[in-house]
């Protein structure tokens, strides 16, 4: 008995001991992770976390959370929880070329009434994962991926096991910080993974992007921790109890002496020729950095400058991100499919040789149509650019013409569809030919159902494109009314679907039974109806009957609605598979509450009524669906295209090219505040 309570005390000496392993062992982990700079050699560093691994292991009263022995990983969890951030985790204002980096700095001198140059903090923009990681005390309690920028995932267990990540800050901490950084995986450890990966035989990563997020995203923190990432932290997010420095650029210093690993090529540069002085250099050195980078990020250095110049949308006006040109690499064109939609759009898919080119290897690259394929004069066996950049779609960028083989074969759009036989038409005003085959050809099958079933739509969840394949190709279904019959025995019966998931398909099956006719009305996906026009007609015609039994002319008082869309809507309630599709859905119990018809009338005293709005970029109070949703139901129409009719365009980050079209016709762009102090006056700007 006496030599059981001995056992179970923990002496003095023990506790004594494993702090000062702790200690030693983040002191040198410290020194060659974030310094690289070592004291001891690799097999002394072992030798201590052998010691210390012994001594909990005896003693489990011993470990704490933050004992470095505890970066090995927990038991695997069967899903990620999530994460709010206490302050957004915005994007950036991306730049491509010197031309914008110098209207971002005039904009910034303009905005601060400054006539001297600006100076800027400087950083290669790393091609990784954006973490954000609290500390409480010094200690590590909770790491979170960017997600929408306003929710994450909680990746805490396996952020714990990247080792340049200290579990302990060090020094004199705040009582509560937000740091955050960028999760990246060294090409060195990247290239000896994947060598590992191959003499076993397994999958290998395409690039280390990818690897250091599926790193990080595993459900199993005990397969993160013998992935090889790191870290660099820039940028703190929450502060209590403390304060950090008055110039970006000397934040650098504090992060260190808190044991956050930095990156060493930030830098202080002035006035936009520093900046792009910074980006040459860097990208003359890019090939030898150790990590991927795709870009510089530049930031006001003042944040005294910072804060006057404020927000716009989901991007800071202090900040811009200037990217890498789009990677571009020669291969062969082996041969052109085309590819059915759900529309019957047929699309020119070049089949390539495969090539590596922007982080990925590409194999495949879309033509568009067939008038880009002829404007380009693209052939089989044409020598052509491919261009990626960033996860864009890999495009043939042009044909390298001297490199024509005499028996490159013009490409000829098929007389008929390639998956099911049917007329294959191509109006002679149209870019696009379509397949006149309807529900009897199964791409446009899968197609429509996968539209019919899409968040915006009916949003039937889990019923995604691997399993409507499934369904479709075992012809278990054929239109949208067949998702209607599934039962669970027959979800049971398919391939990798157990008997809970097919329970839970059902039950969302019947959930979305409960709609709304505009909801209905753009999940039938009829040709030019998109969210706007659908809700439009719901809101004119009161009924799926009145809509029905409308002629185009009719169908032309709806504001907005032109004869080209008027006709699509005849036509489509005019194929009798249509109205079997339609009619069974409303037998299956698909229902929506009656609106009055000429609910449009009604609503033309609503506050916005009369008003078209464009919404483009992020934005990072709600996503663009709930944006135009509340506008609509303010009377406003959205619109997916600027035009002299635009009243309003919505900017958030990263907006592009509709964007620059407002500015070129002078229609009044409103950030996200503006956006958001609308909703509440419930009323237009007046401004």
């Amino acid at each position: 008995m006496a030599a059981e309570i001995r056992s179970r005390r923990v002496s003095s000496a023990w506790v004594l001991r494993a702090a000062e392993l702790r200690a030693a062992i983040e002191h040198h982990n410290h020194r060659y992770h974030v310094l690289d700079d070592p004291e001891i050699s690799d097999a002394e560093f072992d030798r201590l976390l052998r010691e210390l691994e012994s001594l909990e292991r005896e003693h489990p009263e011993l470990v704490t959370p933050s004992s470095p022995t505890q970066r090995v990983g927990s038991v695997a969890a069967s899903a990620f929880s999530q994460a709010t951030h206490r302050i957004p985790m915005l994007s950036l204002e991306n730049a491509f070329s010197d031309e914008e980096v110098l209207a971002f700095d005039r904009r910034v001198r303009e905005r601060l009434e400054r006539e001297g140059r600006i100076e800027y903090a400087a950083e290669p923009k790393l091609d990784g994962l954006a973490i954000s990681v609290i500390y409480e005390s010094g200690k590590l309690v909770r790491a979170a991926t960017r997600g929408d920028g306003v929710t994450g995932e909680d990746v805490t267990a396996n952020v714990r096991t990247i080792r340049s990540v200290p579990l302990q800050l060090l020094g004199r901490v705040p009582e509560l910080l937000e740091v955050r950084g960028e999760v990246y995986m060294p090409i060195a450890g990247f290239e000896r993974m994947n060598a590992r990966a191959l003499e076993r035989g397994e999958k290998t990563f395409v690039n280390p992007r990818n690897a250091a997020a599926g790193s990080v995203r595993q459900l199993d923190p005990r397969i993160t921790a013998e992935r090889p990432l790191d870290l660099f932290f820039y940028a703190v997010g929450t502060i209590e109890g403390g304060t950090i420095p008055a110039r970006q650029s000397e934040l650098t210093g504090a992060l260190r002496e808190w044991g956050l690993r930095t990156c060493p090529e930030a830098t202080r540069v002035t006035g936009a020729e520093g900046c792009l002085d910074y980006f040459k250099d860097i990208g003359r050195r890019r090939a030898a950095l150790p990590y991927q980078i795709d870009g510089v990020v530049y930031k006001v250095d003042r944040r005294a400058d910072q804060e006057a110049l404020g927000f716009v949308s989901r991007a800071p006006r202090w900040a811009l991100a200037h990217k890498f040109p789009a990677e571009e690499a020669e291969t062969t064109i082996l041969d052109v499919e085309f590819q059915v939609g759900r529309t019957g759009a047929l699309t020119p898919v070049a089949r390539l040789a495969p090539v590596f080119v922007g982080g990925v290897t590409v194999s495949n690259a879309t033509l568009h149509n067939m008038d880009e394929l002829e404007r380009k004069d693209v052939r089989v066996g044409d020598t052509v650019v491919v261009r990626r950049a960033g996860d864009v779609i890999p495009e043939v960028a042009r044909v390298v013409a001297a490199k024509r083989p005499a028996d490159a074969r013009v490409v000829i759009l098929p007389a008929a569809c390639p998956v099911c036989g049917s007329a294959v038409r191509r109006d002679t005003d149209q870019a696009i030919a379509r397949c006149t085959g309807g529900y009897s050809c199964m791409a446009q099958r899968r197609e429509r159902i996968l539209h019919f079933a899409s968040r915006r739509a009916m949003d039937i969840e889990k019923l995604g494109d691997k399993l409507v394949d499934q369904l479709v190709s075992a012809n278990l279904i054929n239109t949208p009314a067949d998702v209607y019959g599934l039962d669970v025995a027959t979800l049971e019966g398919l391939d990798r679907m157990g008997r809970k998931s097919a329970e839970n398909i059902v039950k969302a099956i019947e959930r979305s039974k409960a709609t709304t006719l505009s909801r209905f009305l753009f999940a039938l996906g009829i040709r030019d109806v998109g969210e706007s026009t659908a809700a439009a007609l719901a809101r004119h015609f009161g009924s799926i009957e009145a809509l029905i039994s409308a002629d185009a002319a009719a169908i032309q008082q709806v504001p907005d609605v032109g004869p080209v869309v008027a006709s699509r809507v005849v036509e489509y309630f005019g194929d009798s598979a249509n109205l079997a599709v339609v009619h069974r859905l409303r037998e299956a119990g698909v229902h929506w509450p009656a609106e009055a018809p000429g609910a449009a009338a009604a609503a033309a005293g609503a506050p916005l009524a009369g008003l078209t709005f464009v919404i483009t970029g992020t934005l990072a109070s709600m996503g663009r669906d709930d944006a135009g949703d509340r506008l609509r139901e303010l009377g406003a129409k959205v619109s997916g295209s600027v035009s002299a009719k635009t009243h309003f365009v919505i900017a958030g980050s990263e907006a592009g090219s509709k964007l620059r079209k407002a500015e070129e016709l002078g229609v009044k762009v409103l950030d996200e505040a503006a956006f958001l102090a609308m909703l509440e006056r419930r009323e237009p700007p007046t401004e």
